[in-house]
This record gives C-alpha cells, structure tokens and sequence, in this order.
C-alpha cells in the first residue's frame, strides 16, 4: 500500500469550510498593491509669474529661482502688454500649461491682467505685488483717483501711442533701489506698454473668488503707496509690505517669493508685526 495514502485521505476527510480558509489566507500572504501605491502623485503647485509695464518675463528670475528652490514650479509669462484682453490670453495659455494647482503672481499692471484672467479653477491663490486689482467695470488708469499722484509718471513718455518711462524715471522713481548697473540695463531693455491698455475695463474680478494676498512697496514711487494699502483691504488680502521701491520682484526677490510661498501652503504666516497696518 502506497505510504502516502492515508496522509491524502486524511486531508480529502477535512471540511471544505477549512481548505477555504487555508486557500483565503495564502491569497491574503501575497503582496498586494494598495491604491496609494498605484495613484500617480499629486502635480506639485505652479506660481504663474505675471510681469507689468516697462518690465518682461525676466524680472521674475531671481524670484523664480527662490521659489524653485523650495519645491514649486514656475512659469514667466511674457506679455505682448498691447491690450488687457492680449495680456489676459496670454496668462490663460500659462494656465493651461500648469501641470496642478496654481498661485497667479502679478506685479503692477500683471495685478489688473491677473484679476481678469484669474477665475480658472486651477487657480487656488492669487498675490498682488505693488498691483492693481479693479473691481469689474473698472480700468486701470482710473484706480489712483484721489491718492497722491506718484512722482514716477511724470517720467512717461508717449509715442506712437506707446508709453515708456525715461532714464531718470527710471533711475529715480521705478527702480531707485537698485545699481546704476542694473537701472540702465532695465531702461535700455524695457517693454513698452499701449497706453490705451490702461483704459480697458475688467470683466471678471478673480479676488473675489479667491483669497488673495498683497505685498505693498512702502517706498514706491510709481503707484502710490497709499492706494496699494487701500487695494489690499479692499480685496479682502492678507497684506504684507516690504521698504522698497516699485521694483520689488528685483529689488526684494526673497521677500516676494516668502508671500508666493505663503499663499502655496509652503511656509507659516509671518508675525503679525510684519503685515500692514
């Protein structure tokens, strides 16, 4: 009689409740993959950097490279700065390039084309950097009614109805914080803006769906410093400020990309002694 026999009889007599479990428990020592395994990641946050008048997409750079540094992307947009419409197409072609979630980034004139363009769902946050932010129906070149007039846009120079700031604006007014170096070459590579962009009113008004955070130049001699201050509360921003001219994604790069970090989720709120009053 075959030795082996009475061992198979005796697993044949075993309920089969029994040989279920055993077979369950062998699938369950298997290695399965769970779905946090499986998902692909999250697309890490994007800031879309929006330059303003007599400036270009590289005026981010050294923001950039901050904000790179502590893990989000960037993307400079370069504005044709010949219409709000023009430079609000252009800031949605960057939006939907973002791989995730976006914070809108605008400096000056950037703050009104962000404030149009900004009501895409992609858009978690927006920062206003010495910027404009009209209210719907509003233009830009009426947002300084009742604030001093600032100093610099007696430097503008019209032609061909294009306005540029000329080498003393700029020096004295624009980017007095910067070397003389670094004023000239801005001057001599400047972008103009067409003056008639400054009178097309805004259609949609992103801040009001979207919280919002405001860095104020207190030194500013473009848009005054006092206007900057009443935009902010009256956006509803969380506001910050910074002692320095108009040209602060230059001038204070560290400083920008703090507040840009801030409204991604990527650094704590500064002390309350460091906001605006």
């Amino acid at each position: 009689m075959n030795r082996h026999l009475p061992a198979v009889a005796a697993l044949a007599r075993r309920p089969r409740a029994l040989v279920l479990a055993l077979a369950l428990a062998c699938a369950g020592a298997a290695p399965a993959a769970s779905a946090a395994d499986t998902a692909a990641p999250a697309p890490a946050a994007t800031a879309i950097l929006v330059h303003g008048a007599f400036a270009d997409a590289g005026s981010w750079a050294q923001v950039a490279k901050r904000l790179q540094a502590r893990g989000l992307n960037t993307l400079s947009v370069r504005l044709p700065l010949t219409s709000l419409r023009d430079d609000a197409e252009a800031t949605r072609r960057a939006l939907q390039a973002a791989p995730g979630p976006v914070v809108l980034v605008g400096h000056s004139w950037g703050g009104t084309v962000i404030t149009e363009a900004g009501d895409d769902a992609k858009v978690s946050a927006l920062v206003y950097v010495a910027a404009f932010a009209p209210d719907v129906g509003q233009n830009t070149a009426e947002q300084g009614r009742g604030y001093p007039t600032p100093p610099g846009l007696a430097h503008l120079v019209a032609s061909d109805g294009l306005l540029r700031i000329d080498e003393q604006g700029m020096r004295e007014d624009f980017a007095q914080d910067l070397t003389a170096r670094t004023v000239r070459e801005l001057f001599r590579t400047q972008s103009p803006i067409h003056a008639r962009a400054f009178d097309d009113a805004v259609a949609h008004a992103a801040w009001k769906g979207r919280p919002s955070w405001y860095l104020a130049t207190r030194q500013d001699r473009m848009i005054a410093p006092q206007l900057q201050t009443a935009t902010a509360q009256r956006i509803g921003a969380q506001r910050r400020s910074v002692a320095g001219s108009h040209a602060a994604p230059l001038a204070h790069p560290g400083e920008v990309a703090e507040v840009i970090l801030e409204a991604a989720g990527k650094r704590p709120p500064p002390a309350a002694a460091h906001e605006e009053g």
